[in-house]
């Protein structure tokens, strides 16, 4: 559980008991490991929990009226694909005490990396005429708790769409294509998608066996990726807009670029990278990939 020094009143710990998160597997129920070996794009995850609330004495702790409108919001985070987004929210209105199920099944092609699972009890609606040091802004956590998961497929981590590129714009011998959103501001979530090409079967084969890869697979993937995050890269360096100064909002584009290009270049300056990339293009596209651990699996 996470506490937080808030700016007014919460519930102690104890008015909230949640069992352990559940996974769903095809050979039964487990409790969510902290890894999950063979995992890859393909599979959906099936989430459930348990979360026992004595509601009336979360409002009276917190100060709030006994009809105050609470809610339990689940939001998850894939640190692979740069995604996040909730997951469920359930009010409780008029329960004073019970049980509230949470169950949800995210999608295996959205995620990658590390799950983080987040569950927040809430203030649901605004309160006009609250108490002095009582929540009073609708969404005031009341009581959170964070638990995460690593996922251990081998997939390139972005969302993936294997399709056939006769059918598209895309010329046909190409083996993928990752699809960008062009402005910045824009939501990661559902603009940025990996295209994988099936006529190009040993790229759609090392995709598809990305839970057990061959030698062969691992050396595709290795490429794919490297390559997505240098169109990226790229991309982000083309764009005036995406400068040392900018700030852009959470689970935007912009947010997205700002992040994977503070993970290839640590304590490098966009400008001095995109001076890089104008004027010495070889040694930037070096530069580029030597983070990128390019065939790392093969050794």
């Amino acid at each position: 559980m996470t506490r937080r020094a808030l700016p007014y009143r919460t519930p102690s710990e104890t008015v909230i008991r949640a069992d352990g998160w559940k996974l769903a597997l095809p050979a039964g129920e487990i409790s969510m490991p902290e890894f999950l070996e063979d995992w890859d794009y393909r599979m959906d995850l099936r989430l459930r929990r348990s979360i026992h609330i004595e509601a009336a004495r979360a409002r009276a702790e917190a100060g709030l009226p006994s009809n105050a409108a609470l809610a339990l919001s689940v939001v998850w985070t894939s640190t692979g694909s740069n995604l996040r987004a909730p997951a469920q929210h359930i009010r409780i209105d008029d329960t004073d005490s019970g049980s509230v199920q949470l169950e949800f099944e995210l999608r295996g092609s959205d995620l990658g990396g590390t799950l983080v699972l987040d569950i927040s009890l809430v203030l649901a609606e605004a309160l006009l005429n609250g108490r002095p040091a009582a929540p009073h802004r609708a969404g005031s956590v009341l009581w959170s708790d964070r638990h995460s998961m690593r996922l251990q497929g081998d997939s390139a981590q972005f969302p993936v769409s294997i399709i056939d590129f006769a059918k598209t714009s895309f010329p046909d011998g190409a083996a993928w294509h990752l699809q960008v959103p062009e402005n910045l501001e824009r939501a990661t979530m559902g603009s940025l998608l990996l295209l994988v090409n099936e006529r190009n079967v040993a790229t759609a084969s090392a995709f598809q066996n990305a839970g057990n890869p061959r030698q062969i697979d691992s050396a595709i993937l290795s490429a794919v990726r490297a390559d997505a995050v240098r169109t990226m890269i790229e991309h982000a360096l083309r764009d005036d807009d995406f400068h040392d100064e900018a700030s852009f909002p959470d689970d935007t584009w912009g947010a997205t670029l700002s992040g994977l290009f503070s993970q290839i270049f640590p304590g490098r300056s966009i400008k001095e990278m995109r001076l890089q990339f104008t004027h010495s293009p070889n040694i930037f596209a070096s530069e580029l990939q030597a983070p990128m651990n390019l065939f790392e699996v093969l050794r």
